[in-house]
């Protein structure tokens, strides 16, 4: 293994940063090795700085993607941290269907897994609600899974999952009820990939073309973005939500002093965000 010096580590870590946003100090060292050692190989290279001038002088854009895509790919399961799951079955999901039966007014219900990876989190999005709604098209449910990874993106749009993938997370029943055999392991049944629709973004970048969402999970990705960068996306991210919407993060994760707008409240074990109500207009004569 060919080890990041630390005369190159600054160059290296500002071009990381230049691509997809994450701030990686001194600490995460370990990081760049485990993950772009395979593309120093691959490509002949001998050192961190020789990548990085390779893929600026790459006029086709693909080492930079390569780049993009293994540092950004990371470890995920199905039903990762399961009090998000719960809290969607338990409380968000029946929150909204009561508002929809009280208002007489049943419009679509939008749900963005904003940093999707290979599809884990929206696929078990899929599953609770195929369990709780029975037909979730009935009920207009539409998924958007996003990410900055072609690759990612290209995995969770086809479905396609190892053997050891579906093992984590899923039990036999569970693996049998929504997965059919498929090589080199299972492939999520049609039904629930219908739901959902996949797509590459880039989460500090405009994100007006994704629409409204009822909820949005973003969980475990701007844990790796600077203070200044996480007010950012959040914002922005609160600007993609309607009214009444909830915000899931991940289980480590604050928006306590960064992000004002919105609120925190606590369900069980699990900590959700609405957006604060808008202050009402005084009315002067």
């Amino acid at each position: 293994m060919i080890h990041l010096l630390p005369e190159e580590r600054n160059e290296v870590a500002r071009y990381i940063y230049s691509l997809c946003s994450i701030t990686l100090d001194a600490s995460k060292d370990y990081l760049i090795e485990g993950r772009l050692n395979r593309l120093l190989e691959e490509n002949g290279l001998r050192s961190f700085t020789q990548l990085v001038s390779r893929s600026v002088a790459d006029p086709s854009g693909a080492l930079k993607r390569r780049i993009v895509d293994e540092i950004t790919t990371g470890e995920t399961l199905f039903f990762r941290d399961q009090s998000p799951f719960e809290l969607l079955r338990h409380k968000i999901i029946p929150e909204i269907l009561d508002r929809h039966s009280r208002s007489g007014f049943k419009k679509p219900i939008r749900i963005w897994s904003a940093a999707c990876s290979t599809g884990q989190e929206i696929y078990s999005i899929a599953i609770v609600l195929k369990e709780l709604l029975g037909d979730p098209n009935r009920y207009g449910v539409r998924l958007l899974g996003t990410d900055i990874s072609d690759q990612a993106v290209a995995r969770a749009s086809a479905g396609v999952f190892g053997a050891v993938e579906v093992s984590r997370g899923l039990d036999d029943t569970s693996r049998n009820r929504y997965f059919v055999p498929h090589a080199p392991g299972w492939k999520i049944r049609d039904e629930i990939r219908a739901l959902a629709s996949f797509r590459k973004l880039n989460l500090m970048e405009d994100l007006s073309s994704v629409g409204k969402f009822d909820i949005v999970f973003c969980r475990n990705v701007a844990i790796y973005f600077n203070e200044r960068d996480r007010a950012s996306l959040f914002t922005r991210i609160g600007q993609r939500m309607e009214s009444d919407a909830y915000l899931v993060i991940g289980s480590m994760e604050s928006l306590s002093g960064i992000c004002p707008q919105f609120e925190a409240k606590r369900h069980v074990r699990s900590v959700f965000y609405q957006l604060k109500p808008l202050a009402p207009v005084g009315i002067f004569k």
